[in-house]
């Protein structure tokens, strides 16, 4: 276990969820922060308020609602379809997104003495949204850094790893039912295994899939 404490980028999902569940098992201390921007359902926020509690961590809320209105995206919108086109950025990708939150996590993260942020992009299955890339992250940690004079370690536990790779690291961390049935992936706001059909939906499925098979046969990712 690390020394310290970290901040995790908490929506709820599978793969910050899984992240928390890492955080926890590495770090002496684990807050998580959930931001509020005008996403379709409300039940991500109490989702994620939800884990964090029976979990025993410190959850905060901020309210980032005008990036929402800046940025039109099938996340926020209800009359925007949910569409990835060849050559293009899927209409679910929020301009900004991870730059403000990884961001404001920082401000957090220094009020409450954390030099760790924790998120779950990940390059592997990142659908093509620019902010997930690990060269993105790295240059936002030294800029991070020199911004407020303060050593920030941005981890991205996930960052190379498939989906089945990530249902094998909750398996590793003991949570696998847990992120299963608890966690909030679906497009549409379906908890658990969601409605099966949105793009997040086939990815969480697909993987679960594989790592079933891999497991079935004795094989590690």
């Amino acid at each position: 276990m690390r020394k310290g404490k970290a901040v995790v980028v908490f929506s709820g999902g599978q793969d910050s969820t899984t992240c928390l569940l890492w955080a926890l098992r590495e770090f002496e201390e684990v807050e998580t922060v959930t931001f509020q921007y005008g996403q379709r359902h409300s039940l991500e926020l109490e989702c994620a308020a939800s884990i964090a509690k029976e979990l025993g961590v410190r959850h905060h809320l901020l309210d980032m609602s005008l990036l929402g209105q800046l940025t039109p995206n099938a996340l926020t919108r209800h009359d925007m379809a949910i569409e990835h086109e060849e050559g293009q950025l899927p209409s679910t990708f929020v301009d900004g997104r991870n730059l403000l939150f990884l961001s404001f996590a920082a401000v957090l993260a220094k009020q409450v003495g954390a030099k760790n942020i924790v998120t779950g992009v990940c390059q592997t299955d990142f659908s093509g949204y620019p902010d997930c890339r690990d060269i993105f992250v790295k240059s936002l940690n030294v800029t991070l850094n020199l911004s407020m004079d303060y050593e920030f370690v941005i981890d991205t536990p996930l960052m190379w790893l498939t989906k089945a790779q990530t249902w094998q690291l909750a398996d590793d961390l003991g949570a696998l039912d847990f992120v299963r049935n608890r966690t909030l992936t679906c497009y549409e706001g379906v908890i658990a295994d969601g409605c099966g059909t949105c793009p997040a939906c086939l990815l969480r499925s697909r993987g679960l899939r594989e790592y079933e098979a891999a497991q079935s046969e004795g094989v590690r990712l």
